[in-house]
């Protein structure tokens, strides 16, 4: 008689509640995977969003504080800034004046002018001023000598907002034409802080929208701008995003339809900054 060997395994239905739990905890570790993606992927985008906004705020306050910059501050303000006709795509600059805006053309932007600080000082698209200096405080600056920049803000197509982009432009260049500072620029909105004709007074009354301003409605005192940047799509979970809401409650109707139609869940950032003109305020 043989002896009988018990033979010892896993029954179907131990395999299938082993199968039930391994199932879950694929389920979560893959959900856990997918939260950390979404997540890294918004904080990346964010980030993109913040650095452009640092950059564009760093580069549009540097050409505004240089705006009316004079080499030799004993100089008349009216002598150091003539009068300039519009060209390149500026409004006029009057006498002393030195911000202007751009031609409704050309959109959003504005223009400025100073005197540069060192002899051969490059502007925003590394043109070399012609100017060399010899001394510290020069007697016969003329109007040749000042860099004239003009600033634009150019938007992508509705369905590319964060392919919008800034643009400068130096009218001192040969063949002057825009070229790209800075892209991730959803919108942008350019304001002129105002005053009193009377060259006493140092006080804003008021600030107007750049396509509003005209040479005669005031001296332009201050310049605020405000940027709008943009992520790539699909970034964002909720439907809604309150910074673009906010942006969108004051804005024109043709810039509030392309934004809406070409948000596709982008996140969004804010960047803005008030700057007062040289020599114009107290």
């Amino acid at each position: 008689m043989s002896d009988t060997k018990l033979q010892y395994g896993l029954s179907m239905i131990e395999l299938l509640i082993a199968l039930a739990i391994s199932s879950f905890l694929i389920l979560g570790i893959t959900q856990v995977y997918i939260d950390n993606q979404r997540h890294y992927l918004f904080q990346q985008s964010q980030s993109g969003n913040l650095d452009s906004g640092r950059f564009a705020a760093l580069l549009l306050d540097q050409y505004l504080g240089k705006a009316g910059y004079r080499r030799t501050p004993s100089s008349l303000q009216e002598m150091a800034f003539p009068e300039r006709a519009a060209s390149g795509g500026c409004m006029a600059f009057s006498a002393g004046a030195s911000v202007t805006g751009l031609e409704a053309s050309q959109g959003t932007g504005f223009c400025v002018r100073y005197q540069p600080q060192v002899s051969a000082e490059l502007d925003c698209q590394g043109v070399a001023s012609s100017t060399v200096f010899t001394q510290a405080f020069p007697p016969n600056l003329t109007a040749d000598d000042l860099i004239v920049l003009a600033f634009k803000y150019e938007p992508g197509a509705s369905t590319e907002l964060q392919n919008g982009r800034l643009l400068c432009k130096s009218l001192n260049a040969a063949t002057p034409q825009f070229t790209e500072q800075l892209t991730g620029i959803a919108d942008m909105r350019v304001d002129f802080g105002i005053g009193s004709t009377d060259v006493l007074s140092k006080e804003i009354t008021s600030f107007v929208p750049q396509n509003a301003w005209a040479t005669g409605s005031g001296e332009i005192r201050s310049v605020r701008y405000s940027l709008l940047l943009a992520s790539r799509t699909g970034q964002r979970d909720s439907d809604d995003s309150k910074i673009l809401t906010d942006w969108l409650a004051v804005a024109p109707a043709a810039t509030k339809t392309r934004l809406e139609s070409g948000d596709n869940k982008r996140i969004y950032q804010v960047v803005g900054s008030t700057q007062n003109v040289r020599n114009l305020m107290p």
